[in-house]
């Protein structure tokens, strides 16, 4: 019997950046096709011309449109149960909300029940692969990484490093920093479709020899990705100088410790000096938007066309629970207004883009996910363009396929997301 599955809807995918290419990047078909065999993309096109195969099934979609399931570049699922925590600037915020949940998941239990809601929100929500900070407890890695594989998701994390400027139970050191991550590693990465990532939170939280000891770890396994977060607003960025009156900038604190690199993923990256910027794109590291969470705890506008234009790799992400959100939607849709706010209008193939190959390019997945072509592992969705009364009035005057996307980027929620495929088997 026949192990391919054939699913029709509209299709859309990419066949490069529309933010360099154009919107000739795109490939739409209205009534398009997907076939699926033991996991991965075996075939996209014309409906017509695929039905012709032998399916063990046959799955029509409709009008709904299918799309490479959705890539969130820069998460902390320790925060799902603490999401819009009210009011606070990052520090007072790290300091009231953040670190007191973090703190329970030295509790395997408890690290267990929320990694497995967190990857259940992020289904419901048609996200298929999230990079995550875990806490300094390595049991929140192992939990993280267990919930994955049951739902066989292709998931990328670290165990978060911090040895100074947080709580007591929330430090490490330099040498179990090393040695817990290093053991993390060796246990986890390329485990099933499992990534670890060297991860420490933020220099002010991380003495210069922790820094040096997790740049050591890394030059011993580069082919690893590194995650960190930068100049995600100004009175942090005052706080790091105070702490390394010795570096030339906040990137400094990183490069002088061997964590700069092209598999560095730095997160927000708003308020970069011009020196911060050229480096960055020299060695060729991913720089992460942000959006929603530098809009609820006002860090500032991320100049997405400025660093696009210089040719910086920009992934997308919810941030949560920084970010309002665990809906790549709502991603989208404020990384629309914040360039708005700076003067550009960003097109939907460019917030889909984003959202899908961009984000697989800056984990340097691309060759895997984010795309539907022929070969890369069948995580998709499919996407209701009328999920709402008023989206649905908005899309019935629609032009075009742009016309009638635009409407759920902005306004849509899970509601929108009919079905989630992970590995070619549907999970929501």
């Amino acid at each position: 019997m026949s192990k391919r599955h054939l699913h029709l809807g509209q299709t859309l995918t990419f066949t490069g950046d529309p933010f360099h290419d154009g919107l000739d990047a795109a490939r739409h078909s209205r009534q398009g096709a997907l076939v699926v065999e033991d996991g991965v993309v075996a075939a996209l096109g014309e409906a017509d011309a695929l039905r012709k195969g032998d399916y063990a099934s046959v799955t029509d979609h409709g009008a709904a449109l299918l799309l490479p399931g959705f890539i969130d570049a820069h998460a902390h699922y320790p925060q799902t149960a603490m999401i819009a925590s009210w009011g606070k600037r990052l520090i007072d915020w790290l300091n009231s909300y953040t670190f007191p949940e973090e703190m329970r998941f030295g509790d395997p239990a408890y690290a267990a029940e929320i990694a497995g809601r967190y990857l259940d929100l992020l289904l419901a929500n048609g996200t298929t692969t999230v990079c995550s900070y875990c806490t300094i407890h390595p049991g929140s890695v192992d939990a993280l990484f267990q919930a994955a594989r049951a739902r066989g998701m292709r998931v990328l994390g670290g165990k978060t490093c911090m040895d100074r400027n947080a709580p007591e139970g929330l430090r490490d050191s330099v040498q179990s920093a090393y040695d817990d991550s290093k053991a993390l590693l060796t246990r986890w990465h390329g485990q099933d479709r499992l990534s670890y990532v060297i991860t420490p939170r933020f220099s002010p939280t991380s003495s210069p020899a922790q820094l040096q000891a997790l740049g050591t770890l890394w030059a011993e396994h580069p082919d690893c990705l590194m995650q960190t977060h930068l100049s995600e607003q100004e009175d942090e960025i005052a706080w790091v100088k105070s702490l390394f009156p010795e570096a030339r900038d906040y990137l400094d604190t990183y490069e002088r410790a061997g964590l700069l690199g092209g598999n560095g993923l730095y997160g927000h990256a708003i308020h970069l000096e011009p020196r911060e910027a050229h480096r960055l794109q020299e060695v060729g590291a991913a720089l992460i938007h942000c959006p929603t969470s530098n809009t609820f705890i006002g860090s500032g506008l991320f100049d997405m066309d400025g660093l696009t234009r210089d040719g910086h790799r920009i992934g997308l992400a919810t941030d949560t629970g920084g970010g309002s959100s665990f809906s790549m939607l709502r991603s989208m849709a404020a990384a629309y207004e914040i360039a708005q706010l700076r003067g550009r209008a960003l097109h939907p193939a460019e917030l889909v883009w984003l959202a899908t190959a961009g984000s697989a390019r800056a984990l340097r997945l691309d060759h895997r996910i984010g795309t539907l072509a022929p070969g890369t592992e069948a995580d998709f969705i499919a996407l209701d363009l009328a999920s709402t009364a008023a989206i649905a009035q908005r899309n019935a005057r629609a032009g075009d396929i742009w016309e009638s996307l635009f409407p759920t980027i902005m306004m849509g929620d899970d509601r929108a997301i009919a079905a989630t495929y992970v590995g070619g088997k549907l999970v929501g």
